[in-house]
């Protein structure tokens, strides 16, 4: 391909964005033509999930409360069998990524549309990505049937999300942006919504840890999460993504926590072969050593700092080794197994990002 070419695909998605909007639910259902629909959310958030089925009516088919962190296979299963059971004709997915995740597995297999309301900033909503976990291994994909319909943003519903959740959460959808620069099917439009992303998560953020009640603070941290999850929707993943899969799948580590934490280390890592994602990356995070200021803004969250602090054993690290390099994946480098060692060993114990 020659210079300046691309390719972008602009995926089939309406956004309802601002402050009380999750009273247009039922509105935005109906435009869809939806008439049977199940909510889904988490254990924790059932009582959202009732006012949620509340807004609906008529229009709600009950509610499944089983959404668990990287939808393991049984729950997607139990999903499923729920919606045919009530006959549902679409979902409503509450919550932050593991209940959309759980929507995704459901759409994956039964063709349900899904609407989704989002409570975190992970960004998964924006994207045809899914991900189910079976004998702990997590397997992906990307396929249009599982792209929400209709995602309804409402910055009131992040505002009881406790200030470190909002920090590993932002951060993990930040990540989806920092990836999308050096894709090799970035473009211009991905490379705009990557910078403006990341300019509001990392101005947002600390705002939102100095004070969770700032209510233009999680605005702005909610359309930073849009954007970098549209991000995530229209480009490949390369290593970051591939090791806190398998950290996640295999290990059972923390989604966010875990993107917090390895973030930094890959940056580090891959900006050296990749110029003008570094160039851009120093644009929107202000600095001329982005690695290190992504670190320094997990810092200032709250977040983790070493793999160590989640769980994983030092002797695990082998086994993330041997699925990354068994798995094949784009990235602006081409690790080695004693690059993977040394990224990873670092990441365990929490060693300072110096990039």
């Amino acid at each position: 391909m020659t210079a300046g070419a691309f390719t972008y695909e602009a995926l089939p998605m309406r956004v309802v964005f601002g402050p009380g909007r999750l009273a247009d639910l039922h509105a935005e259902v109906s435009e869809l033509g939806l008439h049977r629909l199940l909510v889904l959310t988490t254990p924790n958030q059932r009582a959202l999930a009732d006012r949620v089925a509340g807004l609906l009516g008529d229009r709600a088919a009950g509610v499944f409360a089983g959404a668990r962190m990287h939808v393991p296979a049984e729950v997607a299963a139990a999903g499923q069998s729920h919606a045919r059971e009530v006959d549902a004709d679409g979902c409503v997915a509450i919550g932050g990524g593991s209940t959309i995740g759980l929507g995704k597995a459901i759409a994956l297999e039964t063709g349900l549309p899904v609407v989704a309301v989002p409570t975190t900033y992970s960004g998964s909503e924006m994207t045809p990505v899914w991900g189910i976990t079976e004998a702990g291994r997590k397997r992906t994909g990307r396929d249009p049937a599982v792209l929400p319909r209709s995602v309804l943003y409402d910055p009131d519903l992040t505002t009881s999300l406790p200030a470190v959740l909002s920090g590993t959460s932002g951060i993990n959808a930040l990540a989806h942006a920092v990836e999308s620069l050096y894709a090799p099917d970035t473009s211009p439009v991905i490379g705009l919504f990557a910078e403006e992303g990341i300019r509001c998560l990392a101005a947002a953020l600390p705002a939102i840890t100095a004070d969770p009640s700032d209510r233009d603070a999680r605005s702005e941290a909610l359309r930073g999460a849009w954007l970098c999850g549209a991000c995530l929707g229209a480009t490949t993943m390369s290593l970051h993504h591939k090791l806190c899969h398998v950290l996640g799948g295999t290990f059972d580590l923390p989604h966010a926590p875990t993107h917090a934490v390895v973030l930094p280390h890959v940056a580090a890592f891959n900006l050296p072969a990749a110029p003008a994602a570094h160039a851009a990356l120093s644009r929107a995070l202000e600095t001329a050593h982005p690695a290190r200021a992504l670190a320094d803004l997990a810092t200032a969250v709250g977040a983790p700092r070493s793999l160590a602090e989640l769980g994983l054993r030092e002797a695990d690290l082998p086994e993330v080794i041997e699925q990354v390099l068994a798995q094949p994946y784009a990235n602006p480098r081409t690790p080695a197994h004693d690059d993977l060692d040394a990224l990873l060993t670092a990441a365990h114990s929490g060693v300072p990002v110096r990039g």
